[in-house]
């Protein structure tokens, strides 16, 4: 059987061509043992498709392209005969159906789906990362984090993690409590990382009330009483005193406005 040669041409990496072309070579009984396929990543320019198509030609290869940009594309489809090279296009005829369906025209940007899948897997280890360190499980993560929350219990430390878990940063929080010493790690964290979060007494009264009619508990219970949260503000303000800290009221404030300063504070 002939000797497959094959170059993969492409602005980004060339993954999306070798997948192809290998899974077309496959059909063929003993091809993929015959062919040689080399990639010619990041190709963004004319001079660069000119020596690929003359190194075509020498070697009597075939060329498979992936290439976003038009003007690129066109000089292959224009010059490739010339040489009596083949070139097979994997990307244009979608993205030609695509701008006219969606009546749109592409950004001709290389490498998008890369970057998307990376934000993506970024987004997944973030979420991760906030659901093992949340709540104080784990002090090691303080020192980890991109971002500390500190605050007492029912101030939406859990769930403002996960929202900025979905921002793609990596949040550990850690509840206080009078009777517990905050860990080492929190004192050793930068101040500037690190958020307190701080409630009405007032209010809080009113979320850890309900909280424990949900559960099925008297709402008369320590953890509700006025007097109690008081001794564990008290307390949360010493500890954020000696971080150094900025603290955040979230009295009456969403967890997506709770989130968003935050944010505006990272820039």
């Amino acid at each position: 059987m002939k000797q497959l040669r094959m170059f993969i041409v492409s602005d980004s990496v060339g993954e999306t061509g070798e997948l192809v072309a290998k899974a077309a070579i496959s059909q063929y009984l003993y091809a993929d043992q015959n062919a040689v396929l080399k990639r010619f990543p990041y190709i963004d320019s004319v001079e660069h498709l000119e020596e690929i198509i003359k190194l075509a030609a020498q070697q009597q290869a075939f060329i498979v392209y992936t290439l976003v940009s038009k003007e690129l594309r066109r000089y292959i489809q224009a010059e490739t005969p010339k040489f009596n090279v083949t070139a097979v296009d994997l990307m244009g005829p979608l993205m030609d159906a695509l701008e006219n369906e969606l009546d749109s025209i592409p950004l001709e940007e290389a490498g998008l789906v890369r970057k998307l899948d990376d934000d993506y897997f970024k987004k997944v280890e973030a979420i991760e990362f906030a659901v093992k360190y949340d709540d104080g499980r784990d002090p090691r993560g303080i020192l980890m984090a991109d971002i500390v929350l500190v605050g007492i219990s029912r101030t939406s430390k859990t769930p403002l993690s996960q929202y900025l878990a979905h921002k793609r940063l990596k949040v550990a929080n850690v509840p206080l409590v009078p009777e517990v010493d905050p860990p080492e790690e929190l004192y050793r964290v930068d101040p500037s990382k690190c958020y307190g979060l701080v409630i009405s007494p007032e209010k809080l009264n009113s979320i850890r009330k309900e909280r424990l009619i949900a559960l099925g508990l008297s709402d008369d219970a320590n953890y509700a009483k006025i007097n109690r949260i008081h001794e564990e503000i008290a307390h949360f303000e010493k500890v954020v005193s000696r971080i150094g800290c900025e603290v955040i009221d979230v009295t009456n404030r969403a967890v997506e406005e709770t989130a968003n300063l935050i944010l505006s504070k990272r820039k």
